[in-house]
């Protein structure tokens, strides 16, 4: 499978920024220019990774979630989603997707599951969620008769177009069983949209697609669902641990944040 070194990729920017060594030199001019430009950047990623891990064991430990489809997972970083849901409930089962090859060379530190539980993983593309859902892996992993939690974090801010992004998330909200859950971080520059702009512009120089998204525009890929308190808001605010309450200040923040539940 072809590894594109030569241009940026946004999974490979993110694990550049938060340490990892899984990226090339795209990336890293990439990120290294996007945090002159916005010194935030390293806080608003990894209060996207602490969102995933807090949504994850919500729905573990308080909905009752057994089954995660998550798409878009991005380069393995300890704890990964298996790690946090399994820690609740060790029969918990997992289907991570990406379309990055580093990922896929990685695939097996996601598979690492518990006895009880399982993890299986699918290089798939977001914008097919057709061949996401057809995937053997997925149908032999999870029971889509019984609710399932799927994540899409940080991921459609990949897609420009905005009427591909809802298709793309509700094509695969609509074929949930009821009960099931959406948790997701949608980017945003309503809250620093000056230097936002910049990091944008950036990403495309570098070959990556970037879109923010209004609160308006965020809301609605949850429309149809029962949002879990405290509803769509900057993702550090969603259900925040106590120790980092009043710690980050909002301009740092480009998401928002929300789960909500299919009823």
């Amino acid at each position: 499978m072809d590894l594109d070194v030569g241009r940026a990729h946004g999974a490979r920017i993110y694990d550049y920024i938060l340490g990892g060594k899984d990226n090339y030199g795209p990336d890293r001019a990439a990120g290294e220019e996007s945090l002159e430009v916005w010194p935030a950047l390293r806080i608003h990623m990894q209060a996207n990774r602490t969102f995933m891990h807090r949504a994850a064991r919500f729905l573990a430990a308080e909905c009752g979630i057994r089954q995660f489809l998550d798409i878009g997972t991005g380069i393995p970083t300890a704890p990964n989603l298996h790690e946090v849901v399994q820690a609740v409930a060790p029969d918990s089962r997992v289907v991570y997707v990406d379309n990055d090859p580093v990922v896929l060379a990685h695939a097996r530190a996601l598979m690492s599951s518990t006895r009880e539980g399982r993890t299986d993983y699918i290089h798939g593309d977001m914008r097919d969620p057709e061949a996401i859902l057809a995937a053997p892996q997925l149908r032999q992993t999870l029971d889509l008769n019984r609710p399932i939690g799927l994540m899409l974090i940080a991921m459609l801010h990949f897609i420009e177009d905005d009427d591909e992004a809802l298709r793309v998330a509700r094509h695969v909200i609509d074929i949930l069983p009821p009960g099931s859950y959406f948790a997701a971080t949608i980017a945003t520059d309503d809250f620093a949209p000056e230097p936002l702009a910049k990091v944008r512009d950036l990403y495309h120089s570098h070959g990556e697609t970037l879109r923010w998204r209004t609160k308006a525009q965020a809301e609605q890929f949850f429309e149809g669902l029962e949002l879990e308190e405290p509803g769509l808001v900057q993702m550090h605010k969603w259900r925040p641990d106590p120790i980092h309450i009043g710690k980050i200040d909002d301009a740092d923040i480009a998401m928002y944040g929300a789960v909500g539940r299919k009823p």
